[in-house]
């Protein structure tokens, strides 16, 4: 089987990564449909100047793909979605897939009445190799059972090259329902956990008052019957920073703990994807820039053998209703 994509919306620089990764592993484009001209958009013609851009999205969605990758503004991704999805693709979409409860009950009956896969790249786990490092050292026991994460997304603001729907509360869907999900995803995965409970979460904005759709701020608290976690995402990334954030994970075992600094380690190392192993035996740092990148290759064997080898749907839908649910408590002033 010869894997064939469309992309749906380029309205976040996550579709480079998303294009070519599926390429990486084989995938065929056969081109892209976007609503005008978002910031994006240029890049994306210049690493790909090849494809074809639809002129309509129902041309697009007629163009015989099996799978269509959707980036479009974050509130608009649950109807993208749900088009491809009735018109027989296997959806791949950024994160947040949704931002609403509402959107993603939509999104549920719709992989309920058609059979399709509607599947998030979390990319800060499955575009970051040492996360695939990390993992296979948990499923080897290394630091025994995982009983706490400590995630951590800081981001660069960028302000003078932000569209005006990210300082829009209802299309960015708010600082946890966006940026935690990721946190989310991993807590869930590295613990072993089907569901969590959500036992604080706050936003604020902090350092940029004349946006008043703007969260700059959140962290959240989970706890699962075997584990717990703890969330913190913000946009404060100093412009010294050589990237656009200091993104790390910690995994706390009964045996031991892993660090991950997965884009930039301040300590001094070149590179990315530092990981940071502590056990009985074992008190090193590791090089898991070669690890790989499992999902992509993974999630075209689901779309072939329509099997849950790359992540299941039901904890894909519990990484959202998670996100959403601390959303929610944040904004009422529950937690």
């Amino acid at each position: 089987m010869t894997l064939s994509f469309v992309a749906l919306g380029l309205d976040h620089r996550h579709i480079y990564g998303m294009t070519e990764n599926m390429v990486r592993i084989g995938g065929r484009c056969l081109g892209y449909w976007t609503d005008g001209t978002p910031q994006p958009l240029a890049g994306y013609v210049e690493r790909f100047p090849d494809l074809h851009r639809f002129a309509t999205l129902e041309d697009a969605l007629a163009a015989g793909a099996d799978l269509a990758l959707v980036s479009a503004i974050p509130a608009d991704r649950a109807a993208l979605s749900i088009r491809a999805m009735q018109t027989g693709h296997d959806v791949m979409t950024d994160k947040p897939g949704c931002t609403t409860i509402e959107q993603l009950d939509q999104i549920k009956a719709a992989v309920a009445e058609t059979g399709r896969i509607w599947s998030i790249n979390f990319s800060e786990r499955f575009e970051v190799p040492c996360v695939t490092l990390a993992d296979q050292l948990v499923q080897e026991g290394a630091i025994g059972r995982v009983v706490h994460t400590t995630g951590l997304g800081p981001h660069r603001l960028n302000r003078a090259t932000r569209p005006e729907w990210f300082f829009e509360r209802d299309r960015y869907g708010g600082v946890l329902t966006d940026i935690a999900s990721h946190q989310i995803d991993q807590f869930l995965h590295f613990t072993g956990s089907e569901s969590a409970e959500v036992t604080m979460a706050h936003v604020a904005n902090h350092a940029n008052p004349g946006d008043s759709g703007l969260q700059d701020f959140g962290e959240v608290a989970l706890r699962a019957p075997q584990a717990s976690g703890y969330i913190r995402v913000d946009w404060y990334t100093p412009d010294a920073l050589p990237n656009w954030g200091d993104g790390r994970l910690t995994l706390l075992g009964t045996d031991g703990y892993i660090e991950l600094r997965k884009y930039v380690d301040v300590a001094g190392r070149a590179g990315t994807d530092s990981l940071i192993l502590v056990n009985g035996a074992r008190c090193e740092t590791m090089d898991g820039r070669q690890a790989g990148l499992p999902y992509f290759d993974r999630f075209a064997h689901d779309i072939a053998h329509r099997t849950e080898t790359a992540m299941s749907q039901s904890h894909c839908f519990k990484v959202m209703e998670l996100a959403l649910e601390a959303q929610r408590l944040a904004e009422a002033g529950v937690s």
